[in-house]
């Protein structure tokens, strides 16, 4: 006899496959997600490194920006320094002008005239003085334009006087000196 089991049995049912299509989505999605994530990680190693590095460059900066400024002080130090330098070595240079100018106008003073005022601006020369006669006046221009210390003489004026009763002429002249 054939015996026929009418109970239920539970039977292993065979998984229904997964499409295709799930399983390529879900692969795609893990290594968008590895590639984003090596990207991010990438990407912010990189920044922390341009920060790091733009943090040393404003360092380098401020340094920079402070031996600049050392050097300009510096150069402006020596340029006060050869300013004065030059001024010293001018004054050396014009040290002899008085002593020669004093010297050669002595040198041709005649007798019987002596000299009041003398002022000196920039080549020009001024003097003021009084003589007993005009000739000596007229002798101490000579003498001047004889000279080869001085040029461009000028009698300005030359009057007669009487101071405390002795007639004296009064005269200016004026003459550069040659450098």
């Amino acid at each position: 006899m054939i015996k026929v089991n009418l109970l239920p049995v539970k039977r292993k049912r065979k998984p229904k496959p997964i499409p295709a299509f799930v399983v390529t989505m879900v692969v795609a999605t893990i290594i968008v997600g590895l590639v984003m994530a090596y990207l991010a990680f990438f990407f912010n190693s990189r920044l922390e490194t341009k920060k790091e590095t733009f943090k040393d460059n404003e360092k380098k900066i401020a340094e920079l920006k402070e031996k600049i400024k050392a050097v300009e002080n510096f150069e402006q130090v020596n340029k006060l320094f050869q300013q004065k330098t030059s001024v010293i070595e001018q004054l050396r240079k014009n040290q002899s002008f008085p002593v020669k100018l004093l010297d050669e106008i002595s040198k041709l003073l005649p007798n019987g005239v002596w000299l009041h005022t003398m002022t000196v601006a920039g080549g020009n020369i001024n003097i003021d003085g009084y003589a007993f006669a005009n000739s000596d006046v007229v002798s101490y221009v000579e003498n001047l334009k004889n000279s080869k210390v001085f040029t461009e003489i000028y009698l300005q004026e030359s009057k007669s006087l009487t101071i405390e009763k002795i007639p004296v002429y009064m005269f200016k002249l004026t003459f550069k000196m040659k450098v």
